[in-house]
């Protein structure tokens, strides 16, 4: 039998300002993505995102980004191995606090959006998230993109690792996810979502831009919570992986 994890982003709302359907996502999802604050969230948006994880027995993992509120962290900066290392550190550790207050335990670490994007290719950021999670706890599980430097790093690091492939996004023929400055960035459908799912799990493939399939390993998949189809998606590929006989439970 086929085992996968389904993972989405969330917490990601700040103050009075609300992102995501998080309450109704997480009947269906088996691992949440929980923001730190740098990117969104903030300290009572991670503990109430916490207790709802845990009401739903959804794996609980940070989800640090780099200082950008208003860029919602999807924009790069100019960083370097050390500021990456303490931003995670500290991201970390203040999920790890609330996890821990609530009387929970943290799975993983999934970097969000630009750092995410740019340690995928770059060995010292991703060396740097690595070595940043190893010190916090060692047992945590590193998600990273399927077949990037961070994965490498990770196991390099002697972390477990977690390749993660998108329902949501399209991808290149490195292996990269198309930059969402693209029109073709992302996937709104859900039957486009829902076969490119079950190609990755099943066949190990997934069919890039540039016209053909490239090779990629689905350990957990992604679905971003502040997509306007975010529901749906998390609804239909929990539906579907099931008929298609696929395990769906975390790590």
């Amino acid at each position: 039998m086929y085992k996968v994890d389904l993972n989405c982003d969330l917490g990601e709302s700040f103050g009075p300002y609300k992102i995501g359907m998080d309450e109704d996502i997480l009947k269906f999802i088996t691992s949440a993505n929980i923001a730190c604050g740098f990117h969104a969230g903030d300290p009572a948006v991670m503990r109430k995102t916490v207790k709802l994880a845990l009401e739903n027995k959804a794996a609980i993992g940070a989800h640090p980004g780099l200082p950008d509120l208003v860029g919602f962290g999807r924009r790069n900066m100019s960083v370097s191995p050390q500021d990456v290392y303490d931003m995670v550190v500290y991201q970390v550790g203040a999920l790890s606090a609330f996890v821990k207050a609530e009387g929970g335990k943290m799975q993983h670490v999934k970097p969000h959006g630009a750092l995410y994007n740019m340690a995928a290719k770059d060995q010292g950021l991703s060396q740097a998230i690595a070595k940043a999670i190893y010190k916090v706890d060692s047992q945590l599980i590193l998600f990273g993109l399927s077949g990037s430097e961070l994965i490498k790093a990770g196991e390099d690091m002697g972390l477990r690792t977690a390749s993660e492939v998108f329902a949501d996004r399209t991808y290149q023929k490195d292996g990269s996810l198309t930059p969402r400055t693209r029109e073709d960035a992302l996937i709104t459908n859900s039957e486009a979502a829902i076969s490119q799912v079950i190609k990755m799990v099943i066949e190990g493939k997934v069919h890039c831009q540039q016209g053909f399939d490239i090779p990629i390993k689905a350990d957990t998949i992604c679905i971003h919570g502040d997509g306007v189809h975010a529901l749906t998606f998390a609804q239909e590929i929990n539906k579907q992986l099931k008929a298609y006989n696929i395990d769906v439970k975390n790590f």
